[in-house]
């Protein structure tokens, strides 16, 4: 009697080890600090660590499984994976078919829109002609115009293509996450400023989030991590960049470079 019950013990221990561990799909894209996943399954940047943190700090197992980003939704769907990062409630709404999506509450906030040289800046929407964006991507805010052949799209093949384009004066912009260019200008190209988010045109805001379909428990544990853990959360933020001056021209720049760039403003302003 006393092994059955034993028996039966280890056997409901393991069920429960078994209900801990998730598998998340994330990402296979190069989209630093907020993450970078490669095609062998490395994965790294904010997201890792936080995903990290949260998993450490639940006591589960977390497996972040790299996928090609259009290939995200369609596991979630099919019940392949048990979450998606980032999602968000309004993106690809006529293909979440079936039974509604549990999402978390925001996990960090995000602008996409145009970024062009410093001078250019200001100009508004009529001046803005030729915007290249990079494949796979939806130039929001600039729909009718583009319909209306006001704007004319340039295609990208990547966004090291899409600043080479926006530098030659091939577009007289280019539409991208505003933090992730300038951390590619910034930290990769080493050009910081050279070009800069222009907010008088069209842009758009919105929320990183973790989805999920048949697991409503793992959101309702990730949003108690970020509740509880939110000091650390914004100092992880913080650490990464990743919401670094979203309110001004200069998202995504530390504030020394900021300052230096303010600097350099007023003094061509004052012909010195």
């Amino acid at each position: 009697m006393k092994m059955f019950i034993a028996s039966l013990a280890l056997a409901c221990s393991t069920t429960a080890l078994a209900e801990q561990s998730y598998v998340i799909g994330v990402e296979q894209a190069d989209f630093l600090p907020h993450y970078s996943g490669d095609s062998q399954g490395n994965y790294r940047g904010f997201a890792r660590e936080l995903f990290d943190r949260f998993a450490a700090q639940a006591g589960i197992h977390l497996t972040l499984r790299v996928m090609p980003a259009d290939a995200l939704l369609p596991a979630l769907l099919a019940g392949q994976i048990d979450a998606k990062y980032p999602d968000n409630p309004s993106w690809s709404v006529q293909a979440k078919i079936g039974p509604p999506l549990h999402y978390s509450q925001p996990v960090v906030n995000y602008v996409d829109g145009v970024l062009v040289p410093p001078r250019r800046v200001g100009l508004g929407i009529d001046e803005l002609r030729r915007l290249a964006v990079v494949d796979g991507w939806t130039p929001r805010g600039y729909e009718d115009r583009v319909r209306t052949n006001q704007v004319q799209l340039v295609s990208s093949k990547g966004l090291p293509r899409m600043v080479r384009q926006a530098l030659l004066k091939d577009t007289d912009g280019g539409y991208y996450n505003v933090v992730v260019a300038a951390y590619y200008l910034n930290n990769l190209r080493a050009k910081p400023g050279v070009l800069v988010f222009d907010p008088g045109l069209p842009h758009t805001r919105g929320t990183f989030n973790l989805s999920s379909r048949e697991h409503p428990e793992l959101i309702d544990r990730f949003d108690r991590f970020l509740d509880e853990q939110r000091a650390e959360v914004a100092a992880l933020k913080d650490e990464h960049q990743v919401e670094a001056n979203l309110s001004s021209e200069y998202i995504g720049m530390e504030q020394w470079k900021v300052e230096f760039l303010e600097r350099q403003r007023l003094k061509h302003a004052s012909g010195g």
